[in-house]
């Protein structure tokens, strides 16, 4: 999420006419894939992956770590294709295999410097690759209820497209008081509440049409908008520790992926998660109720 809460006058019809065009181009087409599901999502998902991971090793280079694209987009080749076929169990065993794999590339490379090198590689499987892989388990979601998981796929991305502009209007009118000054300067609490507001009620206009209780409504709408705030301070802190002000010139008016992709890295591995064990089954709610029984 790009939600800068001050825009600059000269230009600025044109950077935002630039920025909605992307916008929708990337939007129609992620949503096609979203919608197929199968090979599609898992193509869409490489294709970012790729760049978000190129986009990632050229700010870490700024900061004189040198992090292996090869390892790292191999690693998530082989996760993509453990989600694609529904194999949870295996992702483990890849990722295991995957630090196993880093630490050999250090080992026999051997240039400087091996720590940063290493974490900075595993930290790239896990940021570019693992946590926006869950989009796919998150699609394949179902229950006796909810034949599939497009509707929260669908109420995510909007809680987190309302949160981008909740932030900038709310920011813009009416902020004041600093977010995250050393981060992100342009970011402010009232616009940060006023992104949470929209997110809400995003969600539960979505959570309406796929016949979703309210309150599951409302606390799906406030997780996207705090891990979306979270995903874009983090990728901003990124960026700023390097010395980078855009992760790349990709997208037209957006920046690079990275850029684009942020506030959704975290949003969608906490999404799945909290579906599978809350909304679409019980299970988690029923043992910790248990828990908390057994402890009075």
């Amino acid at each position: 999420m790009n939600n800068t809460e001050e825009e600059q006058t000269g230009g600025g019809l044109n950077k935002n006419a630039t920025r909605m065009l992307t916008g929708f181009v990337m939007g129609t087409i992620a949503m096609s894939c979203i919608i197929y599901g199968k090979l599609a999502i898992v193509l869409m998902l490489l294709f970012i992956i790729f760049v978000a991971s190129k986009e990632y090793v050229k700010i870490l280079e700024n900061k004189g770590f040198f992090p292996s694209l090869k390892v790292m987009f191999l690693a998530q080749l082989i996760i993509a294709a453990a989600a694609y076929f529904q194999r949870f169990d295996l992702v483990t065993v890849a990722l295991t295999f995957s630090v196993i794999g880093t630490f050999m590339w250090v080992l026999f490379r051997g240039r400087q410097p091996y720590i940063a090198n290493a974490a900075t590689t595993v930290l790239g499987i896990l940021y570019c690759g693992w946590f926006p892989l869950h989009l796919i388990f998150l699609r394949n979601l179902s229950s006796e209820r909810f034949n599939d998981g497009l509707g929260f796929v669908v109420l995510m991305f909007t809680a987190v497209l309302a949160t981008d502009i909740g932030c900038y209007y709310a920011g813009r009118h009416l902020g004041k008081h600093k977010l995250a000054p050393v981060v992100s300067p342009n970011k402010t609490i009232e616009g940060s509440i006023g992104g949470a507001c929209a997110a809400v009620v995003g969600a539960l206009v979505i959570g309406y049409f796929i016949n979703l209780e309210w309150y599951f409504s409302v606390m799906l709408g406030l997780l996207c908008t705090v891990f979306g705030q979270i995903g874009d301070l983090c990728e901003s802190l990124i960026k700023r520790d390097a010395g980078v002000k855009d992760s790349g010139h990709s997208l037209p008016g957006h920046g690079g992926f990275l850029d684009r992709t942020d506030s959704f890295i975290l949003t969608i591995p906490v999404m799945y998660y909290f579906c599978k064990h809350v909304v679409f089954s019980n299970e988690l709610l029923a043992d910790l109720i248990t828990f908390f029984r057994g402890l009075f």
